[in-house]
């Protein structure tokens, strides 16, 4: 049986739709965090704008995707040189001036290297997630810190994994340290006997 133009022409319109609310659907998850940045833009001086000096989430809930994030500006105003902007799934929850005293005197309130942002949050749960230690555990959580690292920025992703005992309870099992500028694994520091 012969198919009548009008009839492919609608399949065809079907099938794009189909496929373009798929595609929306994908890409309408948690912002990553050097997305946060430019939103976070939006609610610092211009002074602070894109001077990031930490970027840190909470442990994720239900997902390996945090969806609460800290984005830290530079802030030359600031009694203590920052600006910190809070999210809670993208949108702007608080904006403080808060103490970093201790920062202060360990030189990381100084701002990081935007040219070496270049590994994002979500690519950097992918490159901790696939390393060898961890493939017969099922991660549960993580939380991310993006920080001034030996040779740049680095991400500091730390991992909850399922107990083997009782899988419904998570145990911390330590953290991967991702290069924002190339990806490649830092350190590791896990101790995956703990969800015994």
């Amino acid at each position: 049986m012969k198919m009548k133009p009008r009839n492919s022409i609608r399949t065809v319109l079907a099938i794009s739709t189909i496929t373009f609310a798929l595609a929306q659907a994908t890409f309408a998850g948690e912002p990553t965090a050097f997305e946060l940045i430019k939103e976070g833009n939006r609610y610092v001086g211009e002074q602070s704008k894109d001077k990031v000096v930490q970027i840190r989430s909470e442990k994720s809930v239900g997902t390996l995707t945090p969806n609460i994030w800290y984005v830290v500006y530079y802030d030359s105003d600031a009694t203590f040189k920052s600006t910190e902007v809070k999210f809670g799934a993208g949108k702007k929850m608080t904006v403080k001036r808060p103490a970093r005293v201790i920062e202060m005197g360990t030189g990381d309130d100084k701002t990081l290297d935007r040219a070496k942002f270049k590994v994002d949050s979500d690519k950097a749960i992918k490159i901790a997630l696939a390393e060898p230690l961890l493939k017969s555990l099922t991660i549960k959580a993580t939380r991310l810190i993006l920080q001034r690292g030996d040779q740049g920025p680095v991400w500091k992703v730390t991992l909850w994994a399922a107990k083997l005992k009782n899988p419904n309870a998570d145990a911390d099992i330590g953290s991967v340290y991702v290069a924002s500028d190339t990806g490649e694994v830092a350190r590791l520091d896990l101790h995956i006997n703990r969800v015994d």
